[in-house]
């Protein structure tokens, strides 16, 4: 399976989430619909798709490039927890 969003930033869709259960895996299946996920935005007028991956999972990083993506930059989450000081 593939996603994507409905509503584009700045002309930008982004493909997520991409999943292939375990039995399907290496026939081709997350390449195509990821394609075609790929395609309907573009179609619904995006200049530009998006696409985060898991930096340390070679296969679905090799795949996505086959297909025409291009590894543009790495990036880090970060969550930061604030607590409001108590009242006294």
């Amino acid at each position: 399976m593939a996603g994507s969003e409905r509503r584009k930033f700045g002309g930008v869709v982004r493909v997520d989430p991409v999943y292939t259960p375990a039995h399907p895996r290496g026939r081709g299946c997350a390449g195509a619909v990821t394609v075609e996920a790929s395609r309907v935005a573009r179609a619904a007028g995006a200049t530009d798709v998006v696409l985060f991956t898991d930096p340390d999972n070679p296969t679905s990083n090799a795949l996505y490039q086959r297909i025409g993506y291009v590894h543009v930059a790495d990036f880090a989450g970060y969550k930061f927890s604030y607590s409001a000081p108590q009242a006294r």
